[in-house]
């Protein structure tokens, strides 16, 4: 099949999925409750924020652990809760939390503007991690030749898990619960590709995004939760694009 006859494809399947997700839940983005979060971690959330923005207010800081400059924007400033729980603005660790035994890292985004709190699945997290060793490990064996299928983006590709000699994990959409595929890009990292909730995201805002903007912000503003192991995406020719990073 040409590039084109691909891409033709690609597009189709988007717009198709698209209706198929808004039809069933009318929207991308309930109201009342974010897809694949519980209740408790919704009210965990706002309860984290108000925490997060009285400890700001008192100290002037932010309470969230050291990280190196490398860590992905999306992962890089997690919550300290031993800093909010010493200073009791709050009185323990909401039990979504991960250092609870929950499923979910508690993060701040837009730290130097106005700090939000959000959520990352480390479900979704630890199942991306488990394909990127065997992706090393195959690279290590076969000269850093990616286990790659079919080119999705340029300079991204699909994982062929045969190659890998395992199952295809079931990785679930925060956002509309739809399983989604995992790429690899040419230096061999491994990631969700989200192009399908961006589009609906994207066709529900019905607002056409500038072309150099990032469009895991309209994921991220809708919702209570980052991408997880996310390329950068912009608009290209109606559709989303994972793009390289710079």
């Amino acid at each position: 099949m040409n590039s084109k006859k691909r891409k033709l494809m690609r597009i189709m399947t988007l717009s198709l999925l698209t209706l198929i997700i808004m039809s069933m839940t009318g929207c991308l983005y309930p109201e009342d409750q974010s897809p694949g979060s519980q209740v408790s971690a919704r009210e965990a959330v706002l309860t984290v924020q108000d925490a997060v923005d009285r400890y700001k207010e008192q100290t002037g800081l932010l309470p969230i652990q050291n990280s190196e400059e490398t860590v992905p924007l999306y992962e890089k400033y997690k919550v300290d809760f031993g800093k909010l729980k010493r200073m009791s603005f709050i009185a323990q660790v909401p039990s979504a939390a991960f250092e609870n035994g929950g499923s979910y890292q508690f993060l701040i985004i837009d730290e130097e503007t106005k700090p939000v709190v959000k959520l990352l699945d480390i479900t979704v997290f630890q199942a991306v991690g488990d394909v990127q060793k065997k992706v090393d490990e195959y690279r290590r064996n076969h000269s850093n030749q990616n286990p790659a299928g079919n080119e999705i983006y340029p300079g991204f590709r699909e994982v062929d898990f045969d190659k890998l000699v395992m199952s295809a994990p079931d990785i679930r959409s925060m956002y509309s619960h739809q399983s989604l595929n995992l790429l690899v890009n040419d230096s061999g990292q491994v990631l969700v590709d989200y192009g399908i909730d961006m589009a609906t995201a994207v066709k529900k805002a019905d607002a056409k995004p500038l072309q150099t903007a990032d469009l895991r912000r309209v994921l991220i503003e809708a919702s209570y939760f980052v991408p997880v192991r996310s390329p950068v995406y912009h608009w290209v020719n109606g559709e989303p694009q994972a793009v390289k990073a710079k």
